[in-house]
């Protein structure tokens, strides 16, 4: 692999350059005002696979935008690695707390990136490292080091839901056949600490809505006679988690998965530190699950967070109504064995269990997505361990994630082949938010680390 990385380093600034025209792309799925620029960027995609050296590109049409495929087979009897990754991004607003334009990438330093950032929306998510995979399979095409198949589904809708994907699979199973997924949509614990992501956390998301009185009522000649949809639902969210941050709803942790003692002594290896942790996001104090350390809160156990509450009068000055109604998004994060119908189902018994009944609720599910958890003792683990110790030098450990990335499973139920969750950006990139950046040293030693995945997949 030496030639392979001697000419990774001999290219980094063309890799940068490259990347730079993806990102000023403006690939938003959410917007149908970017149509165009969606379509412009998977256009893009599939010429850089064609540049590489992938055969058969194609850019396939889906109910929703396309997905680009291509693919390099040497040898039928190797094992074959799809790589997955998404071209679209997430909307850049609000665009005035950008220090910069989202869509005119710029390299800037930062506390934890000395040596500088990439600054621009979809630099972390995705296009930042899915591209890793294009410049290092064209670094071993061009070496003529490529130790097995690879092939390429980079989708278009991965921020609206990939509602289009599932269909996708099942309609394409030969094509996308393969013995294991590598997917970069995830980050490291840190520069100094890598690791490889072995679990996610699946998700139920639902929105409520409680109804009081048929009309918006005078707070004057109704207030203290009437239910206030807003008051009724601040308590029965408040009654959702008890003072020991406990989840209150019945049955909630029937199926959950314990994590033994021992996981959770190698789990907290990665030093868990919470004086950082509050600084690093402008907090005096944390809360969560008691008994539990803020990794285990954030990766192993399961959450239930409002996302979103409105109701009533929120425009200039003041107008003194009880409200109609009251309204609320909630997320809840599962852990394995717990499945997303299981607990909106749950959910919902309980809700109309509290609400009063001055009051009706009513709840509506929206997505989901099951857990998911690779095994750090696997073949598949430890290709991606092996590599990325190899780039960074340093012991890379195994990461427990909070997040939901629900085409894991998805996956592994069609097409047979578990996920490597190899991401290499920060948890600190502001990935959704305004400022998104992308490490220069996380996208080189992302580049860096995914031809010894190949060696070492391939060497079994």
């Amino acid at each position: 692999m030496s030639n392979t990385q001697n000419y990774i380093q001999e290219n980094k600034q063309r890799f940068l350059d490259e990347l730079f025209d993806i990102l000023r792309i403006a690939s938003i799925s959410a917007d149908p005002a970017y149509k165009s620029e969606v379509l412009k960027c998977a256009d893009e995609v599939a010429r850089h696979l064609k540049v590489a050296g992938a055969d058969n590109v194609e850019i396939l049409e889906t109910k929703g935008y396309p997905i680009v495929f291509g693919e390099k087979i040497i040898d039928a009897n190797l094992p074959t690695v799809l790589v997955y990754g998404h071209y679209d991004v997430q909307p850049a607003d609000p665009l005035e707390l950008w220090t910069s334009d989202p869509f005119e990438p710029v390299v800037k330093t930062t506390e934890l990136h000395p040596e500088g950032a990439i600054f621009a929306r979809g630099s972390a998510d995705d296009k930042g490292q899915f591209f890793m995979h294009v410049k290092a399979f064209e670094a071993m095409m061009k070496t003529d080091s490529l130790p097995c198949n690879v092939k390429f589904l980079i989708e278009g809708e991965e921020e609206v839901g990939s509602a289009s994907l599932a269909d996708f699979l099942e309609e394409n199973k030969e094509k996308l056949s393969c013995d294991v997924i590598l997917i970069s949509d995830t980050h490291i614990y840190s520069n100094e600490q890598p690791t490889v992501t072995t679990g996610l956390r699946g998700l139920s998301y639902v929105e409520v809505e409680v109804e009081g009185p048929n009309r918006d009522l005078h707070s004057g000649l109704y207030g203290g006679a009437v239910p206030n949809p807003i008051n009724v639902l601040s308590k029965m969210i408040g009654d959702l988690i008890d003072d020991k941050g406990h989840i209150t709803i019945d049955g909630f942790y029937d199926n959950v998965l314990i994590v033994s003692d021992e996981d959770r002594k190698e789990m907290n290896k990665l030093k868990d530190d919470p004086e950082a942790y509050k600084k690093s996001i402008n907090l005096n104090d944390i809360q969560g699950e008691e008994g539990y350390t803020t990794l285990e809160r954030a990766s192993i156990r399961p959450t239930l967070d409002v996302n979103g509450i409105w109701g009533g009068y929120t425009g200039e000055g003041a107008k003194t109504v009880i409200a109609s109604k009251a309204f609320a998004k909630i997320s809840m994060r599962l852990v394995p064995n717990q499945t997303p119908e299981e607990i909106t189902e749950k959910f919902t018994k309980y809700f109309e269990k509290i609400a009063p009944k001055s009051v009706k609720v009513k709840v509506t599910p929206h997505h989901g997505g099951m857990p998911y958890v690779l095994e750090s003792n696997t073949k598949e683990f430890l290709a991606a361990k092996k590599a990325m110790e190899k780039a960074f030098g340093k012991e890379v450990l195994p990461y427990r994630s909070g997040g939901s990335i629900p085409i894991t499973s998805l996956f592994e139920k069609v097409l047979g082949a578990k996920s490597v969750l190899m991401g290499f950006g920060l948890d600190s990139d502001a990935i959704h938010s305004p400022n998104e950046h992308y490490g220069l040293y996380n996208y080189y030693k992302g580049i860096e680390s995914i031809p010894y995945f190949f060696e070492f997949y391939a060497k079994g």
